[in-house]
């Protein structure tokens, strides 16, 4: 594109009326594995925390160290959330999604091989780096693919899938880190490696899902953009034997190469600044309750319930299972009774829960499994929470600023709730002492009913809304002007 022209297309409209067809669940595994991934990666390092911290598992951490690690790969995720996110919205979500899949792969191959902490370090952030670029380039791509009618439950379900990573680590970690089964030095090590074949494979589907039309018709490639929606149609016709209904709207935009950081900030505080408070509640709060509490269960169990290594990812599964159901059995609630009581009440009603689960750890009231069956509970409904924390930003900020919108606020919430969390709960469980354990958990509890009130507040109702209506693109401001 050579200059900026004005352009009417339809484009939004005709994938927002496609019926569910093979093509959305090849977006889906394509796009949304890498949550499964991510799952994984998150929980190795939690699982194999005891193991890290024995001399004969090659590393030798303290107990400090390892929250100290996972401290390291939630900044990789936020960093690489801001420098990969201007990128997705700048170049496009599929380069992007391919290159940060691209260094997830090597850095988690690189992990296996560490030899001390410092280069164990680099990888984690290396890793976080990755996977925080997907998180802006999945999102968006994902929200701009897949129909209104069903992008909630979607979305959140998509999310929600890390926690299919969380149950399969949890799993492998019984038979890895069986020292009679595999070495202790290299049980850990083998379980980073099958991340990296697990994203192989993505990688493979990956690359057949397309750039985003609506990306594409924005940055002055309108062709293309009826080009990739046009195979689309023809795809779903030929499968569904009937012809589709025309769309019923179109929107006049004025192309555009780039947006600048000034009005990427300008928009979010200046014309979106309810907006804007609303981001940020939803993210702190979440990125607080699991980075803290569930990424350190680990050293609680072993810690307070004497629970052997090799036995920790008994606890870890059913864990992992109750927060993807949460998603799953909650996601369509979130297209049908909408977004506002969803969002508050998933929010609301497990800080709940779990300022009861504090209250009976410190009474001495639980055991091992008895605490994990509270954290079931309480993450049935906080999963569906922090899931659509990404729904929510992705959906309420313009086209032009959405990637960078998501790892803004990703970054933001995960720096404060995500780097913070693991190594103040790392100390808390190194004091040996439940009241301080517990302590922690009403600070994640608090947060989360607070964010839920804000949603409740100021929450913006976008249940089966094109995105193009839930927040007019920059661009169409302009051809307006034009």
């Amino acid at each position: 594109m050579t200059a900026e022209r004005t352009i009417e297309t339809d484009v939004p409209a005709r994938l927002d009326r496609l019926p569910w067809s093979r093509w959305h669940w090849t977006v889906l595994i394509g796009l949304g594995a890498v949550w499964i991934l991510d799952g994984l990666e998150v929980t190795v390092v939690g699982v194999i925390g005891p193991r890290l911290t024995d001399a004969s598992g090659g590393l030798g951490l303290t107990d400090g160290q390892v929250g100290l690690a996972a401290s390291i790969y939630v900044i990789g995720a936020c960093l690489g959330a801001l420098f990969f996110g201007h990128l997705t919205d700048r170049f496009g979500r599929k380069k992007l999604f391919i290159a940060t899949l691209a260094l997830y792969l090597a850095a988690t191959v690189a992990t296996a091989f560490s030899f001390n902490p410092m280069w164990f370090y680099a990888c984690r952030f290396l890793t976080g780096a990755g996977i925080g670029g997907e998180y802006a380039a999945i999102n968006s791509a994902i929200d701009e693919l897949i129909p209104a009618r069903v992008r909630g439950r979607v979305d959140v379900v998509v999310n929600g899938s890390f926690w299919i990573g969380t149950s399969i680590a949890a799993a492998l970690s019984i038979p890895v880190l069986n020292g009679d089964l595999v070495p202790e030095d290299l049980g850990w090590r083998a379980l980073f490696a099958l991340g990296a074949l697990l994203g192989l494979g993505v990688l493979f589907v990956r690359r057949m899902v397309p750039e985003s039309p609506r990306w594409l018709f924005i940055h002055g490639h309108e062709d293309e953009a009826e080009r990739v929606v046009g195979g689309i149609e023809r795809e779903i016709t030929e499968e569904t034997g009937e012809p589709l209904e025309e769309p019923r709207k179109s929107i006049r935009v004025r192309q555009r190469r780039v947006v600048s950081f000034g009005e990427i900030a300008s928009t979010a505080v200046r014309r979106y600044p309810r907006r804007t408070v609303l981001g940020l509640s939803l993210f702190i709060g979440q990125a607080f309750l699991y980075n803290a509490v569930y990424f350190t269960y680990a050293l609680v169990l072993s810690t307070f319930f004497d629970v052997p290594d090799a036995k920790v990812g008994y606890y870890l599964i059913p864990i992992g299972i109750g927060n993807f159901l949460g998603a799953l059995f909650l996601g369509k609630l979130f297209d049908t009774v909408g977004r506002r009581t969803m969002v508050t009440a998933s929010y609301v009603v497990s800080g709940v829960l779990l300022i009861g689960t504090g209250l009976l750890f410190r009474a001495d009231l639980l055991d091992a499994w008895t605490l994990t069956a509270c954290w079931c509970a309480v993450f049935f409904f906080a999963s569906a929470g922090a899931s659509s924390a990404y729904l929510t930003v992705s959906e309420i900020f313009p086209m032009e600023t959405r990637a960078m919108a998501i790892a803004a606020f990703y970054a933001v919430g995960t720096g404060l709730g995500g780097v913070i969390g693991p190594a103040l709960f790392g100390r808390l469980v190194e004091t040996e002492k439940v009241a301080n354990v517990v302590n922690g958990y009403y600070l994640g509890a608090g947060l989360m009913i607070a964010a839920g009130l804000v949603e409740l507040a100021i929450g913006v109702e976008a249940a089966q809304r094109s995105l193009e209506d839930v927040a007019e693109p920059l661009s169409a401001e302009k051809a307006a002007a034009a």
